[in-house]
């Protein structure tokens, strides 16, 4: 199984000198993990090293394709409040 790090990936490095299997390098347009060195760290972390310091909600999957880190586990918004405040903003 492996991590992926997706399109709204902001290549800030954070997660490229945590990942205890190299796996992380940059591609074209954001950074990837590969998927032949991937190991979600276990036997050396119990967390995901890379989704523990990703500052971006949802930049990398679960190998089921599940957010590492879903809508508002970073910022502390739930999802709905966020929705209602960009409504909010887009209507001004």
């Amino acid at each position: 199984m492996a991590l992926k790090i997706v399109e709204s990936c902001v290549n800030c490095w954070a997660c490229v000198d945590v990942c205890p299997s190299e796996a992380i390098s940059l591609g074209s347009t954001h950074f990837k993990i590969s998927a032949s060195k991937c190991t979600e760290c276990d036997g050396d972390y119990e967390e995901k090293q890379c989704a523990s310091i990703c500052p971006v909600e949802g930049a990398i999957l679960l190998a089921d394709g599940t957010p590492a880190n879903p809508p508002g586990s970073l910022t502390g918004i739930p999802p709905e409040r966020l929705a209602e405040a960009m409504r909010e903003i887009q209507a001004r």
